[in-house]
């Protein structure tokens, strides 16, 4: 197969599919994808009538754990040269003394889930000139932290499968960007009381990095912080985390 060079997709008169477009960011990627001119927006979600009340979108019911809603979604939405891995899971889990079943369904979604979706539309991404692919991932894809390790585990490994997939649909011509963030101000951080972005601007970040071409998205000041530590003694990090200077 002869190598493309994957660019960067204009969003006006895209077709977006984005997962977990019910709520929080999700909800904010189908909306801005509107107003930058995107032709349709395909709001997968488990329960359609989530996004009943959302103008513009396409309702499509998908769950990205079950490989044959995940087939069936490609198989509605031939069109789709944008897909915005968004639905996620996050439980307060430890490793060595939580609840298997719960890490296992952490890795279900944030994981597994992802490349579901990845697998089935990389197809319709081709035949479609090759399009993008945006994961929402974490900056808990690159430490970890008690009560929120299987989160970490979970974004940790889809990260490691971003770059993966990004080599091999490098081919096809498909741009495969990766989102990173800090705690933002919906739902899954409703418990966190430390200081939270603004989710609309993450996404406006998220989009304007499709659009350059980007293959990393940093959100936000602690994410780029998170990522510059990774070349240093991991403590530093952990000690500044304990210590609550950052």
């Amino acid at each position: 197969m002869n190598q493309r060079t994957p660019t960067g997709l204009p969003l006006d008169g895209a077709v977006a599919l984005v997962t977990g477009a019910g709520r929080g960011l999700g909800r904010h990627f189908a909306t801005q994808l509107l107003e930058r001119g995107a032709a349709r927006v395909y709001a997968a979600v488990r329960r359609p009538e989530q996004v009943a009340g959302l103008p513009g979108v396409v309702p499509l019911r998908l769950d990205v754990t079950d490989d044959d809603a995940v087939r069936a979604a490609a198989d509605a939405a031939r069109d789709v040269t944008l897909l915005v891995n968004n639905a996620g899971l996050l439980h307060a889990n430890d490793l060595v003394t939580g609840d298997p079943a719960t890490l296992h369904a952490e890795l279900d979604t944030n994981l597994w889930g992802p490349l579901r979706t990845v697998r089935a539309f990389a197809p319709v991404l081709a035949s479609n000139g090759g399009g993008a692919v945006l994961n929402v991932l974490s900056a808990q894809s690159w430490f970890g932290y008690p009560g929120g390790n299987g989160y970490h585990v979970a974004k940790a490994a889809a990260w490691a499968m971003t770059n993966g997939v990004r080599l091999e649909l490098r081919a096809q011509g498909t741009l495969v960007t990766a989102l990173h963030l800090g705690a933002v101000d919906t739902d899954m951080s409703a418990g966190y009381d430390g200081p939270k972005g603004d989710p609309a601007d993450v996404v406006r970040a998220a989009l304007d990095g499709v659009e350059a071409g980007a293959a990393e998205v940093l959100a936000d000041d602690w994410t780029r912080h998170v990522k510059a530590s990774l070349a240093h003694d991991p403590e530093r990090l952990y000690d500044q985390i304990r210590a609550g200077i950052v």
